[in-house]
């Protein structure tokens, strides 16, 4: 059995500074490979560079959506060039977040029309962040992703009727620790859905300890069994061919060997 961690952010100060032992964690708990995730030009940076530095480790880079008002076209320019290192097989995160607004919705649909056309002209799937603003990430995929062949909704707490809306465009979801949160049962009932095949699983790490670990403030890799465990059951499957579904899809859908 494998896992691939499809989210996680190793390059934060938590999780870094003792990144030997948060891989070598992970490797036990047969989480074995990971793609960690740039959110500004520093930790795209850093990103590319840890996943230099391991086997099995990819990077994604974009500019999270609460910084969108920060971006300029030097800024968008230095992610198109950074992109083309063959460590980043993914563009993002990158879309709207109207929960927290730390950023003008404009600035932020601008940046998200950017990342999509930077994601077309290299050929990358993309990661999208879609927080408190479904309907119009929609309306900007519709306007901008005709030539993004793949995309994924990362973090997915959406509902059911969403769900079914992200797969009839042949968009894919990945789940993190929320699903087994007692809280959740939106979210249950949206992964029920998904067909294992457009599913993905993530940690979003340091974020979101999953059931039975949430006393865990500090999430990391190794923790993802919980949830693969938590949605195979969910899906009445095996372990073992759930998780190797899984992964079977990750790896296609970023195209890592």
């Amino acid at each position: 059995m494998e896992l691939i961690d499809t989210h996680c952010h190793l390059t934060f100060d938590d999780l870094v500074r003792d990144i030997e032992s948060v891989i070598a964690r992970s490797k036990a708990a047969g989480v074995t490979c990971w793609l960690t995730i740039g959110t500004d030009p520093q930790q795209n940076r850093k990103a590319i560079e840890l996943a230099d530095r391991f086997e099995n480790m990819y990077a994604a880079i974009g500019m999270h959506p609460h910084d969108a008002k920060d971006v300029t076209a030097e800024t968008l320019s230095q992610l198109k060039e950074l992109a083309l290192n063959e460590k980043v097989v993914a563009i993002g995160e990158t879309g709207l977040d109207y929960h927290y607004n730390h950023s003008l919705h404009k600035d932020q649909r601008r940046v998200f029309a950017e990342h999509l056309k930077i994601a077309a002209e290299l050929d990358l799937p993309v990661i999208i962040h879609c927080r408190k603003a479904f309907d119009e990430t929609m309306e900007v995929l519709d306007n901008h992703a005709g030539q993004v062949e793949k995309i994924v909704f990362h973090c997915f707490s959406g509902s059911a009727e969403q769900a079914r809306i992200v797969l009839d465009y042949g968009f894919y979801i990945s789940f993190t620790g929320v699903v087994t949160f007692k809280n959740a049962e939106l979210t249950r009932q949206a992964a029920k859905i998904v067909p294992v095949d457009r599913l993905m699983l993530e940690t979003d790490c340091p974020y979101m300890s999953p059931e039975p670990m949430r006393k865990q403030k500090i999430n990391e890799p190794a923790l993802m069994l919980h949830t693969a465990k938590y949605l195979a059951e969910l899906k009445g499957m095996d372990l073992t061919d759930f998780a190797n579904a899984v992964t079977a899809t990750s790896r296609a859908f970023f195209q890592i060997s």
